[in-house]
């Protein structure tokens, strides 16, 4: 039986984000900087990695979001690695639950505390809440549609860049086709007035958007589980997003990329404007 969404999101959500913090706190953080070399593996090459972290978080969240709420059901990085048929279900009637179980999991088989765990609830489409947690970081964002942003129980706002300064842009860089397709982008960028950058988690760069600590992000890939829960944060800062089709980036797919997301409309115009070229 599935659940009345509304009924559900009426509730309160604190048990999502309990449901987060304990996924984190079993599987993900004691295995930070304690992996074994055979707890990692590559899925479609070197900087797409996987780690038991991974796979147990996820199947830890997929337990547990689903009983919080009956009939959902959950699109995850990993489980649509290993059955792509998995997608099918953002374009069903039910509410799925979008997990990315560690969003940037080279920083975290590296060391670095620059990774998060990524919860998103969409709904026919439309995404209802998120979660952005960067446990070794200790920050816990949540997002709800129509109520706006916090980050660790504090409002956030993603306000405007200050005048006079080139923007700052986090740009995807892992999967680009050929170095000289890199060297083109970050130079278009570098014409348009834009200090660009390689982009580390997506989750975590997202809420620098949201924080007004970062202008705007570039990706160049659609994978939900990445931009889910960062795009509602970011809508819910106070800042927009859009494709160089000029349309919202829809969560089951078929977008025109790449696509950006800013702290506000003026940003995200310039970004696609340069992106289109």
């Amino acid at each position: 039986m599935i659940q009345p969404i509304d009924q559900f999101l009426a509730g309160g959500l604190s048990e999502v984000e309990d449901a987060v913090r304990d996924a984190a706190a079993a599987e993900i953080t004691p295995r930070f900087r304690q992996l074994a070399a055979h707890e990692i593996a590559e899925k479609n090459g070197p900087y797409d990695l996987v780690t038991v972290a991974d796979q147990q978080a996820e199947r830890h969240l997929t337990a547990a979001l689903t009983g919080l709420l009956p009939g959902s059901a959950v699109v995850g990085e990993e489980a649509v690695h290993a059955d792509p048929s998995v997608l099918a279900a953002l374009r069903g009637d039910a509410p799925v639950w979008i997990v990315d179980p560690v969003d940037g999991t080279r920083q975290f088989v590296h060391g670095d505390p620059g990774f998060a765990t990524l919860v998103a609830l969409v709904h026919r489409g439309d995404l209802l809440a998120s979660w952005t947690y960067a446990p070794a970081l200790g920050l816990m964002a949540v997002a709800r549609r129509g109520r706006g942003a916090e980050l660790n129980g504090e409002r956030i706002r993603s306000g405007a860049p200050g005048p006079g300064r080139p923007l700052t842009v986090a740009v995807s860089h892992f999967d680009f086709t050929t170095d000289a397709e890199k060297r083109s982008l970050f130079g278009l960028c570098a014409d348009g007035g834009v200090e660009a950058r390689p982009c580390g988690s997506a989750g975590l760069e997202y809420l620098n958007v949201a924080r007004g600590l970062l202008d705007a992000v570039a990706f160049t890939w659609e994978n939900p589980w990445d931009h889910a829960a960062g795009l509602l944060l970011v809508a819910e800062a106070g800042g927009t997003s859009g494709t160089v089709a000029g349309e919202a980036f829809r969560v089951a797919g078929g977008n025109a990329l790449p696509f950006t997301a800013a702290r506000d409309e003026a940003t995200a115009r310039h970004i696609l404007g340069l992106l289109a070229d």
